[in-house]
């Protein structure tokens, strides 16, 4: 077994003596005293391969007491820690999904090559949003497993991105007349400087330039840290027209293309907004596990411009953990019905 079986015969966590005398770097995720008694039990047995170096708390401060070992109690310094430390291990004491936090870390630690291992205190755990690699064992009594992610299927993460170049290239061709009007709109009625482009956060936090076609007059300009909606003042008759009815973001169709985008996901935010809602709603960070979208599960059910943002991260945060080619296209689809009936209705 990968950890010890009984009658006091342990075989490192992490394999082989080597990783006795060498003992791996491991952080100890979770709240209150579970994770404390787990982080004390690889302390006080050097056979499992393991040195814990800090406690992740996913808990209020108030509940946490990390003993000896330092206490992270934020993102960055957790992220810190990984990086100091070299940290090769992550050890949960509940399933990674059992908070929008603990949630989040998941991605962190996939970042930087850490491998996921679940030591449940209790016993009691049940794991529905990541795949058991081998079977129950136990860590110093703990149950204890390795765990995996469910599985990257790369093959259709690729048909994802070869299906996207290929409709985003024969779309910016079909819409290319619709894309000529606007512009042409924007210059007359709006002045010069058709294309309006911005910093956003896409695929692992990774900034990237956006494009859009410009809906606010050439006297004013959308803040990197203002929350602007389709009624600003500064908005033209055709600016106000163009984000209504979405034709502002066509020239997305080019970031698609480019590979900083895909046709569906969630929505790419600016990073002072992406900065600020992480730190108010604990799952919006976990959204960048995917790439970022011209459309989205959240955009087809209404949350577009001034909504929640909890629910527009809900609702990306399950678009991403239940992806499929199938759903991608079915959004696609309710996106281009949304749209004909916007032009049908002339609203």
């Amino acid at each position: 077994s990968l950890v010890g079986g009984g009658g006091g015969d342990h075989s490192p966590l992490c394999g082989g003596r080597a990783a006795v005398r060498r003992p791996a770097s491991a952080l100890v995720v979770g709240p209150g005293a579970g994770a404390s008694a787990v982080a004390a039990a690889l302390h006080g047995r050097p056979e499992y391969g393991l040195r814990p170096v800090g406690l992740a708390d996913t808990a209020p401060a108030t509940e946490a007491d990390g003993g000896a070992l330092p206490l992270l109690a934020t993102h960055e310094d957790i992220r810190r820690a990984v990086i100091q430390n070299s940290v090769g291990h992550a050890v949960f004491t509940r399933p990674p999904e059992a908070d929008e936090r603990t949630a989040s870390l998941v991605r962190l630690f996939q970042d930087h090559g850490c491998r996921l291992w679940l030591a449940d205190p209790a016993g009691t755990a049940r794991i529905t949003g990541m795949r058991v690699a081998h079977p129950t064992d136990q860590l110093w009594g703990y149950a204890v497993q390795p765990l995996l992610p469910r599985p990257a299927r790369p093959l259709e993460r690729w048909a994802k991105r070869g299906i996207d170049t290929a409709l985003a290239l024969v779309a910016l061709l079909a819409a290319a007349p619709v894309m000529g009007a606007c512009a042409l709109a924007v210059r007359i009625w709006d002045g010069p400087g058709v294309i309006f482009r911005q910093e956003r956060v896409g695929l692992y936090g990774r900034p990237f330039t956006l494009l859009k076609f410009r809906t606010l007059r050439a006297d004013e300009h959308e803040a990197a840290t203002r929350w602007t909606v389709a009624g600003d003042r500064g908005m033209s008759p055709v600016g106000s027209f163009l984000r209504k009815s979405s034709l502002d973001e066509l020239p997305q169709l080019w970031n698609v293309v480019r590979g900083d985008m895909a046709l569906v996901g969630p929505r790419p935010e600016r990073p002072f907004f992406v900065a600020k809602f992480s730190t108010v709603h604990p799952g919006y960070e976990a959204r960048h596990r995917m790439p970022v979208g011209i459309t989205g599960l959240a955009q087809i059910n209404g949350l577009r411009g001034d909504t929640s943002i909890e629910d527009r991260a809900r609702f990306d945060n399950h678009y991403i953990d239940t992806w499929s080619l199938w759903q991608d296209l079915w959004i696609l689809a309710r996106t281009a019905a949304s749209f004909f009936r916007f032009r049908l209705g002339g609203s």
